[in-house]
């Protein structure tokens, strides 16, 4: 799944452009365990003895059915509805637009953070300090951000100033004058963000993962460069903006204790009127991936650790093997007791965190497991990796951790989704993605129907370790380690 990371007006002041990443870090507090002595097996702990008496889990429970009622306005703009009754008397207003940093220039990748960033810096009435102003006003706050297939602004406050914020949010969304002084300091926040993100070997490492995997595809040239940000100016900024926010390309989710005539009223008060510019961006294409698997060491001098990325490219984000996907990722290493962590962190003490993911976008994906681990380790950390992909693949997953996989995977989905505000949200991404409507609400459902076949199923179509490009970021000596799994380049 992308990370695309909200940058929210309250007061006035431009805070700091937050940029995409591309990947999760994974930052551990604890000390990873080390073996015993030289020669001895790695230490570990004996498995707890529950006691025999404990009742049995109770059975997980699906979302609350939304009550989503969808409307079409006459200029294009689809609106989805989700009332509330009962809970905080907040509205929450989603917008969100089909094309991202995927339909950034080539030269310019990564400004859809900034177009994101700036649209609540001023509009041709308000400026942005009048915008803080009106905000704080009203209790209410706007944000916005981007993914690779689409940009998406937010506002949430008290449903008694649903109308007012409706018309600030609006303006907002339709109106960015993108003032040059506002651009300038945008440019200079996200210079200082990028210098930061570029002494972290993960930036480096996921930069030449993202062409690896995806060639020349827009998919693979999303993080933000110094070029990029240098090169973006107010008038790049106005023409992405004109050709992208249009309202048949746009959804608008409501969510509040608003009936589905009052939120319909509102939208149409506040949008009923738009119409986007003549010009439209083009869609992005399915990605035309590389046929074999590619080994890239960029060197990094001096450095005690390297960057391990290993991945292949998978499937759309509205494939029927996005669920059980879901779940061979959860028991491999998409949590603190996935086998990868077990194993990279508890058994052999090579990292502080070791796990994996599969990135679905709107027309394409990938398959990414990554762990930054000692120099002296970074051969032998790759043959764990693939010792737990076989495995994966040619040993069925027992019921009883596909069990634990499913109460996790369902756990986590529904505590991410129980505010108002964040089911707003997941509804935008879901569209953007090409899911349907009651993706959200049958997500637990579909989990808890996965089989183990399944998931040895996707598991032997991507965790073949044949089919892995490598990406290793480090100093250029463990360049010896990795000649086992192919011949490194460099990746230029």
């Amino acid at each position: 799944m992308d990370i695309h990371f909200p940058i929210r007006r309250t007061a006035r002041g431009l805070r700091p452009l937050a940029l995409a990443l591309g990947a999760c870090l994974f930052a551990m507090t604890a000390h990873a365990q080390q073996p015993a002595g030289p020669g001895a097996p790695p230490a570990t702990a004996p498995p707890t003895e529950l006691p025999a008496d404990l009742p049995a889990y109770g059975a997980d429970r699906p979302l609350p059915e939304l009550g989503l009622v969808e409307r079409r306005l006459d200029n294009g703009l689809t609106v989805w509805i989700v009332p509330r009754s009962g809970g905080l008397p907040k509205v929450d207003y989603v917008l969100a637009v089909r094309g991202g940093l995927a339909s950034d220039p080539a030269a310019l990748p990564g400004m859809s953070n900034l177009l994101a960033g700036l649209l609540q810096e001023g509009t041709a009435t308000r400026s942005s300090v009048q915008i803080a102003e009106e905000l704080q006003r009203l209790g209410a706050s706007i944000g916005a951000s981007a993914s690779s297939d689409g940009v998406f602004v937010t506002a949430s406050g008290l449903s008694s100033s649903a109308a007012p914020l409706a018309a600030l949010f609006a303006d907002v969304v339709r109106n960015p004058a993108f003032p040059a002084n506002e651009v300038q300091l945008a440019k200079t926040n996200a210079l200082q963000g990028l210098k930061a993100m570029q002494a972290q070997p993960a930036y480096q490492a996921n930069r030449a993962m993202g062409r690896v995997l995806f060639g020349t595809h827009p998919y693979g040239n999303t993080l933000p460069t110094e070029a990029g940000i240098e090169g973006t100016d107010a008038g790049g900024l106005a023409t992405a903006h004109a050709t992208r926010f249009h309202p048949e390309r746009a959804l608008l989710v409501i969510a509040g204790p608003l009936s589905g005539d009052e939120a319909v009223a509102l939208a149409q008060l506040a949008f009923g009127d738009w119409r986007g510019a003549e010009a439209t961006v083009a869609d992005v294409a399915a990605p035309t991936y590389p046929r074999a698997p590619q080994y890239v060491l960029v060197p990094r001098t001096g450095s005690v650790q390297s960057a391990v990325r290993i991945g292949r490219p998978a499937f759309d984000a509205d494939d029927d093997r996005a669920i059980p996907a879901a779940l061979a990722n959860t028991i491999l290493g998409g949590g603190f007791d996935s086998r990868l962590m077990r194993n990279l962190r508890e058994d052999k003490g090579y990292t502080y965190g070791a796990g994996s993911s599969f990135g679905l976008r709107a027309k394409g994906g990938a398959f990414q497991a990554q762990a930054d681990v000692r120099n002296e380790v970074t051969g032998a950390a790759i043959g764990e990796f693939f010792k737990e992909f076989e495995q994966m693949r040619n040993v069925t997953v027992d019921a009883d951790e596909l069990q634990r996989a499913k109460r996790y995977t369902a756990g986590t989905y529904l505590f991410q989704n129980q505010l108002q505000g964040a089911v707003a949200s997941a509804l935008a991404s879901n569209w953007v993605l090409g899911r349907p409507a009651d993706y959200l609400s049958r997500y637990v459902e579909k989990a808890n129907a996965v089989t183990a076949a399944q998931v040895q199923s996707v598991a032997r179509e991507f965790f073949d370790p044949k089919q892995q490009s490598i990406v290793v970021v480090g100093d250029a000596a463990v360049a010896e380690q990795l000649k086992a799994y192919g011949s490194f380049g460099s990746g230029d």
